[in-house]
């Protein structure tokens, strides 16, 4: 076995998301032995979902890449004495993290959150324990021993982060901006560089020859530069919130618009909260590339002013600065790791807490009626209590760093002032040139306080931009090639062939097996089945919204995989059980596209979907503002705004999932009625329980675990007295 950094430090990745400790583990462990994979491989082998990964995801992803695995549980002392390292284990019963190492001294832990830890015996057993035996504690563990198919394996491309040359790029497009910068900061620095020399003057020419005149003039130079500066200031100050403003702006559109490129099946496998904590993440990048960057930049060119300064007063003096603020550096740098592996850990904290915020306001209904509310605010709480923790921890680091720095800044200071004062008793120096000196090391600290903070902002910016290329860098669903098809012929049957899909997750079943029929067009298909059947999943697969493990689906001979699944929906409507109404006026959540708006068109559907009487009630008719997600509607009012937007449409095909669920009997009646009519002429998919819905479709699709168990009209199937049959007759009286 050929493990590749038995005498270096064990190889460290962090994971981006809350829920990928697990590939983000296996992906420290491959790079162990020798191959470099990239994490979303891992994560589409190991099917990571929204909850995460289990054992077995990460087990069936490593025997895909090459290795042998074996999991279970392990007591404690077969653990250190048995165990061939490193291995994963299961940590606090809701992470996974590596065991690289273990000694009678501690065991040595790889946390994909950040961290290469020592923990003592007890320590680690409190956080692996599963449960404690007659043997001793009890944890779970997956070992892992590379086969020759492991090595065998070529590396990823790894596509490592441009990081701040990527940033800098945002800059770059204010050229114009950035040169009237430039010339401000060259009058300021001939400003700043005269400053020593005038106060140079004063002691030495006016003061020491007793010339009152020399040093009004010298005043008033001073008064003017200052006045120049300041308004110089002011003008950079509006021209660095110009820019932010932009940058922001920028930053942040980008990555709504990659977000709505992605498939669908993104958001199915990423916690809300990551993606929130992402567009939060821009502020760190706004504050780098805006006042800390650039002032760094211009901080750096002050520092090399006023360095030629001193050089030309003291050479020796400069040299103890330039020790000193070497000195001040390395001490700053040595917190950067120890800060970045805090970071990890306040991100994945922060994104949970808004995970958890976002949940209690949504779910306050349910929280109410049921009386949880104080179970949901103590796991809140519980959240809380660990930011602070982590919170107390990057204030005690910072603590340490700034009593640090400030300690050898001002043990510099004391060394220069001290030399400067001896070489002014020895008349190396006038009086004039050691406070010309003074003013010049004051101004010289302030680049190096800064370049101390653009550190630490600059590995903010630089976590945070790791985080937003991991998305930048996903395929979008829709190549930017010309290879797929933009023209649907509608006049064409779907077919299904053999359509296979699971949802992800290690341990899933098949929620589509072997599916095989057409959908004929012009029709009204209908497939019904128990709750769970794969009636929803087989509707989102006809929608592109998954892709399928295996089979196909076809537009007459034409691959669905072909087709562009911008162009398939435009010529879709669809009313999902799951559908959304957002926080706008009626008329915005039935026309979701503004410029497509036709009020009797508009008019027509609302009447269709008998809503007439609710709009006339409202005191701003179509104008009325309903909540995000349908607040202040009922159920079957945003069920009718649903069907008639997706009416609104006028599509070619109509998917309707359950869409008259929650309305009573007469609107249910009318509205079907209304749909048999709008029906006719196009392809309709009907997913239903109600005899009333789906009785009149042409076709009849029954699914029972994912598989169809019989099909054809309605008479036909009752005839049979199979499933559909038996499905039905607890609805209505079949014998009417």
């Amino acid at each position: 076995m050929r493990a590749v950094y038995t005498t270096k430090r064990f190889p460290l990745f962090r994971q981006h998301d809350m829920m990928d400790c697990g590939p983000t583990c296996l992906r420290m462990i491959s790079k162990f032995y020798g191959r470099n994979f990239n994490v979303d491989r891992i994560r589409n082998l190991s099917r990571i979902s929204k909850t995460g990964v289990s054992l077995l995801g990460i087990s069936k992803a490593a025997e895909s890449i090459g290795f042998q695995t074996v999991g279970g549980r392990i007591n404690f002392g077969k653990l250190l004495e048995s165990v061939h390292f490193p291995c994963i284990v299961h940590w606090q019963k809701k992470h996974f993290v590596i065991v690289y190492k273990a000694t009678n001294r501690g065991v040595y832990i790889a946390d994909p959150v950040g961290s290469l830890s020592k923990y003592s015996h007890k320590e680690f057993i409190e956080n692996w324990s599963y449960r404690e035996t007659d043997q001793g504690h009890e944890g779970i563990v997956l070992l892992l021993k590379p086969l020759d198919a492991f090595y065998v394996q070529p590396d990823d491309a790894i596509q490592h982060s441009s990081g701040l040359v990527f940033l800098l790029s945002y800059i770059l497009k204010f050229k114009k901006l950035l040169f009237q910068l430039f010339l401000g900061f060259c009058v300021s620095s001939l400003i700043m560089f005269m400053s020593p020399f005038l106060t140079k003057a004063i002691l030495d020419v006016g003061v020491t020859e007793h010339n009152l005149q020399f040093i009004y003039y010298i005043l008033l130079g001073q008064i003017i530069l200052s006045v120049s500066q300041i308004s110089i200031e002011l003008i950079r100050s509006w021209i660095f919130l110009h820019i932010s403003t932009r940058i922001n702006v920028s930053i942040i559109t980008e990555f709504l618009f990659k977000l709505t490129r992605l498939p669908l099946s993104f958001f199915d496998t990423r916690m809300t909260g990551d993606i929130l904590q992402r567009i939060t993440d821009h502020k760190r990048i706004e504050a780098f590339l805006t006042n800390n960057s650039l002032n760094a930049i211009f901080s750096l060119m002050t520092f090399f002013v006023f360095g030629i300064v001193l050089a030309n007063y003291n050479m020796f003096i400069l040299l103890i600065f330039l020790i000193g603020s070497t000195l001040y550096c390395l001490w700053t740098a040595l917190f950067l790791k120890k800060r970045k592996r805090l970071d990890y850990k306040k991100f994945e904290l922060l994104a949970k807490n808004q995970m958890q915020t976002i949940e209690i306001i949504n779910g306050i209904n349910e929280i109410k009626i049921n009386d949880c509310a104080t179970q949901k605010l103590w796991s809140w709480e519980s959240t809380q209590a660990k930011l602070f923790k982590v919170s107390t921890s990057v204030l005690s680091l910072s603590q340490i760093q700034q009593i640090g720095a400030h300690f050898i800044n001002q043990s510099k200071n004391i060394m220069i002032s001290f030399l400067s004062a001896k070489a002014v008793i020895e008349g190396q120096l006038t009086i004039g040139e050691m406070l010309a000196i003074q003013f010049v090391i004051g101004q010289m600290n302030v680049p190096l306080d800064q370049l101390s903070s653009f550190l630490q902002t600059a590995q903010d910016a630089k976590i945070s931009t790791e985080r937003l290329e991991q998305i930048q860098r996903l395929d979008d669903e829709e190549p930017t090639t010309d290879s797929l098809i933009n023209e649907v012929d509608v006049s064409q049957n779907i077919v299904i062939e053999d359509l296979t899909f699971t949802y992800p997750g290690a341990g899933n079943t098949a929620s589509i097996k072997d599916v095989s029929f057409t959908i004929p067009a012009g029709k009204v298909t209908a497939i019904v089945g128990a709750s769970g059947s794969g009636k929803t999943t087989l509707l989102k697969l006809l929608l592109k919204v998954y892709d399928a493990d295996s089979g196909k689906i076809k537009l007459g001979n034409t691959s669905f995989n072909m087709i562009s699944p911008k162009a398939w929906r435009a010529g879709c409507g669809c009313v999902m059980q799951d559908g959304y109404l957002f926080s706008d006026t009626i008329a915005r959540n039935i026309v979701l596209n503004e410029n497509e708006l036709d009020t009797n068109k508009l008019v027509d559907v609302i009447r269709s979907v008998n809503l007439s009487d609710y709009v006339s009630e409202q005191p701003l008719g179509l104008n009325t503002q309903i909540g995000s997600q349908g607040k202040g509607v009922s159920g079957g009012q945003r069920q009718r705004l649903l069907i008639a937007r997706a009416l609104y449409k006028e599509p070619d095909y109509l998917f309707l999932d359950e869409a008259t669920s929650a309305l009573d009997a007469n609107n249910e009646k009318d509205i079907v009625e209304n749909l048999k009519v709008f029906s006719r002429g196009r392809t309709v998919v009907v997913i239903a329980h109600r005899l009333s819905t789906v009785r009149d479709a042409d076709n009849i699709v029954v699914l029972e675990k994912g598989g169809i168990i019989e099909s054809g009209s309605h008479h036909e199937l009752v005839g049979r007295k199979g499933y559909y049959y038996n499905l039905i007759k607890n609805q209505l009286e079949l014998g009417n």
